[in-house]
């Protein structure tokens, strides 16, 4: 619905350089939003309507996300309308999806936005009080949930889904290691993190982190990312 959501997504920051073609290794990201009312005769007006049964809000109309599907991305993307499944994966981000996680996004990243993916992605942002269920029926592969709450619309969650995967593609990141070190990457949070002054406040880094002894930092960190992940997080480690 509003595509210029996107906009500060797609300028600023790591994604923003994978879609410019500045860091992401050998695969190649491109992203292309759709405005849905371009595709209904009455533009805002047309996109939703009211539900048959009653209730309260406004529903999104199954016609209009249609021609927003086949003209803005089969047809503009060159794509066989006849071969949509086999060419692209549709995403809605709704609350009957499964939960997203670091497993989820990694799980995603590797089917979806890796070099053996022979598919591209569309996300179905949803607005007002949903969707049609008989485009969801016709047309959507896959539902993800970001959690038990709601977002005013989709655009947010899709955001969070791309970043969230598409960091662990080879080459996204500038160190691969970045992703094997943070939290959720070993089921626990990431150990406490420091950086200069040394005294701050009173408060000294770790003697062990500049020991230059490899073994003892790696275990002040292993440590340390227990610690955190019991006093934050203990459901973390009863998985």
């Amino acid at each position: 619905m509003f595509d210029s959501y996107f906009d500060s997504f797609l300028e600023y920051g790591v994604l923003a350089s994978v879609f410019k073609g500045e860091r992401g290794g050998d695969i190649k990201f491109s992203f292309h939003s759709v405005s849905i009312p371009q595709y209904c005769k009455k533009g805002f007006k047309g996109v939703d309507d009211s539900p048959f049964g009653g209730g309260v809000g406004m529903i999104m109309r199954a016609d209009v996300l249609k021609s927003a599907l086949l003209e803005g991305v089969v047809a503009a993307g060159a794509y066989d309308p006849q071969k949509i499944k086999e060419q692209l994966h549709i995403v809605c981000p709704a609350p009957r999806g499964e939960v997203w996680s670091h497993e989820k996004a990694k799980e995603f990243a590797t089917n979806y936005l890796s070099s053996k993916s022979d598919k591209d992605i569309v996300f179905i942002c949803g607005r007002y009080e949903g969707i049609d269920e008989r485009f969801l029926e016709h047309y959507v592969d896959q539902y993800i949930s970001l959690g038990d709450y709601i977002l005013t619309g989709g655009e947010l969650a899709v955001m969070t889904i791309i970043d969230s995967a598409m960091r662990l593609s080879p080459g996204v990141l500038g160190n691969k290691l970045s992703a094997l070190e943070e939290s959720f990457a070993d089921s626990k949070l990431e150990h406490a993190l420091y950086t200069r002054p040394r005294d701050f406040e009173g408060s000294v880094v770790p003697e062990e982190l500049s020991s230059g002894d490899h073994k003892r930092i790696e275990s002040f960190k292993q440590e340390s990312s227990l610690k955190i992940t019991k006093k934050f997080r203990p459901d973390l480690l009863k998985k």
